[in-house]
């Protein structure tokens, strides 16, 4: 079997999802995972399924290890094959520091942090059966700056950045390309928990030094890019997509 594999981790919705149906217009097989809506995942599949491309539909928890086995099991078995790995699915909760509770840390590091050194294990044996493949995370601008409410996700995605750098050098070997892609705010799904949603999007909006707010399609833009061959020496690295507001003081 010659056909190519991707698994986008939290694919139901959002850039996950975006990710998915344009890996799959890129001609790859897509393993969906989700943790809590089958309804999205079974539409992202009917998606890709109509653009005549296969779709696994796999719900795990990706911050509990043994979900992470199930979950590789099953790609294992239905397509004894995997290239691309994009770790997107992500949590947190969203708390003033003084208002933190060790479940919400424990909560949000697993999902955001552990989940990439467990899934990018599982990922690279895969990956070697064909001789090689690519991981790309997405973190966002929480992990090098302040973001009100923002600390168990924001520390979890620094993490997250660090473990790219770690895995970057040690599957290297393998053939195995491990980056990042960090966000603006992008107005998905997610930001809609946010206490200070409205702030966030209007700083966003009026802001941002190329005039617009980051869009789903520029994170997955850039995405892609790092999954094509033109970026096969790009390894370790956090590419920032977020028209330049990161770059103000």
């Amino acid at each position: 079997m010659t056909q190519k594999v991707a698994l986008v981790t939290g694919s139901s919705r959002g850039i996950g999802k975006a990710t998915a149906i344009r890996l799959a217009k890129e001609g790859y097989d897509i393993v969906i995972n989700y943790a809590r809506s089958k309804s999205a995942a079974n539409e992202t599949a009917a998606e890709i399924e109509a653009l005549g491309r296969k779709a696994l539909i796999v719900k795990a928890n990706v911050g509990d290890v043994e979900k992470i086995k199930g979950l590789f099991a099953e790609i294992d078995r239905e397509f004894g094959r995997l290239d691309v790995f994009v770790n997107n699915a992500a949590s947190g909760v969203l708390r003033p520091v003084m208002e933190l509770e060790e479940s919400h840390w424990d909560w949000t590091m697993n999902i955001n942090s552990k989940a990439l050194l467990f899934c990018g294990q599982e990922a690279a044996k895969l990956m070697e059966k064909s001789g090689g493949g690519k991981i790309v995370s997405i973190s966002s601008l929480g992990s090098i700056r302040y973001l009100e409410n923002y600390t168990t996700v924001g520390v979890s995605k620094a993490a997250l950045e660090a473990l790219t750098r770690y895995l970057a050098v040690e599957l290297a070997p393998k053939n195995i390309t491990v980056n990042a892609v960090s966000g603006g705010a992008v107005d998905t799904e997610a930001l809609k928990h946010f206490p200070n949603r409205a702030e966030l999007l209007e700083e966003a909006k009026t802001k941002t030094p190329a005039g617009r707010m980051v869009e789903i399609e520029d994170m997955v833009n850039t995405v892609m890019f790092l999954l094509g061959e033109e970026s096969s020496m790009i390894r370790g690295q956090t590419i920032i997509v977020d028209g330049g507001i990161s770059l103000l003081v």
